[in-house]
């Protein structure tokens, strides 16, 4: 590791930018967190208070007029301004982590990921969802077999949001990058691509259910793996009583796994990533394994958002670009998300034509 930090710039002060990026940088002694970017008055009060050695700035184009300052920038912003800003970062000689969605579509990431090869910069994806920690209890139960060869995986991430709490969501349409689909739906594909490979949607059932929705808060997906696994992918915004966050079942055995990774409101309570009690969940969580008829209780891995940061700052201080270190989350990765939302969108309004 070199001793000259990582001068950091975040981008958006919201939910993003001050729970899941500015703490963890912060957090971290690789960086620097140089500048905020907000135009909100009560976040830019918020970000002085916490921060008070980052330069608060109005917008994201207050810090690409300070790229020669920086080395990386952090898009905590809503999903249509991430393809532009991007572009602009990387031609302004920036690093650039993006948050989930990557882009509204997938040529624009295709495209993206050209421009940062070309110019030699490191270009990623905030797909923290891999470090929650029940996500790496099944990687854990997945590497060492203890499900034998799994046949079906159940995804689902469902809460009860009646209202919609930001103002540029309740605006949003799907072509806006709008829509739970593109929110918490980018995860959970995430997941069941990194667990179980390439796949196509086979099924979609994509709905608004709230009278304010633009776009979508209800969404059923089938996918089909290359592996031969089945998906079902449920993300609701309209349950009281929420299904499994995982259910997989296997020959040799089953799990099921119920609640919320609690690192979130962890951070949104005031904890910082370095408290002793971060990403540990209460034992009363723990999971549920079956195998040859036996029943026991699996406790949930400790949830780790700080390794993206700090394999990023790995990839950095070896030589950006050039190091042969892989990404936190290559943005390919992200592109494939992209397609299945795609797929699942065009199945949908075919679905919706064929039955007019």
């Amino acid at each position: 590791m070199t001793s000259t930090p990582i001068r950091t710039a975040v981008a958006g002060f919201g939910l993003s930018g001050s729970v899941f990026h500015a703490p963890f940088i912060e957090a971290n002694p690789a960086y620097e967190l140089a500048v905020i970017a907000t135009s909100d008055a009560a976040r830019q009060s918020k970000a002085k208070e916490r921060y008070p050695e980052a330069r608060i700035v109005n917008t994201p184009e207050d810090i690409l007029a300070l790229a020669d300052e920086l080395d990386l920038i952090v898009l905590g912003t809503p999903p249509a301004t991430h393809y532009p800003l991007a572009k602009a970062a990387l031609e302004a000689g920036l690093d650039v982590v993006v948050d989930k969605p990557f882009v509204i579509h997938s040529a624009q990431g295709e495209e993206l990921i050209e421009l940062a090869d070309r110019l030699g910069r490191v270009l990623t994806v905030y797909q923290n969802r891999r470090w929650d920690g029940d996500a790496l209890t099944v990687r854990k139960l997945l590497d060492a077999g203890t499900l034998g060869t799994v046949t079906r995986f159940e995804v689902g991430m469902e809460r009860w949001a009646p209202e919609i709490a930001k103002a540029w969501k309740a605006s949003a349409t799907a072509e806006d990058g709008g829509g739970v689909l593109f929110d918490l739906g980018t995860h959970v594909l995430d997941l069941a691509l990194r667990f179980f490979g390439p796949a196509t949607v086979t099924y979609a059932e994509i709905a608004a259910r709230r009278p304010q929705e633009k776009a979508d808060d209800d969404v059923f997906l089938a996918l089909r793996h290359e592996s031969g696994v089945t998906t079902h992918v449920t993300i609701n915004l309209n349950s009281h009583l929420h299904g499994p966050r995982f259910r997989i079942l296997g020959t040799q055995g089953a799990f099921v796994k119920f609640g919320t990774d609690p690192q979130e409101p962890f951070v949104l309570g005031g904890g910082l990533p370095t408290d002793p009690e971060y990403g540990v969940e209460p034992p009363e969580n723990a999971g549920t394994l079956e195998v040859d008829g036996q029943r026991s209780r699996i406790a949930t891995e400790r949830g780790a958002y700080p390794e993206f940061y700090r394999l990023l700052a790995e990839k950095l201080d070896d030589g950006g670009a050039t190091s042969g270190r892989p990404v936190p989350v290559d943005p390919a990765d992200s592109v494939a998300v992209l397609r299945l939302i795609e797929q699942a969108r065009a199945l949908a309004s075919k679905e919706i034509s064929g039955r007019a």
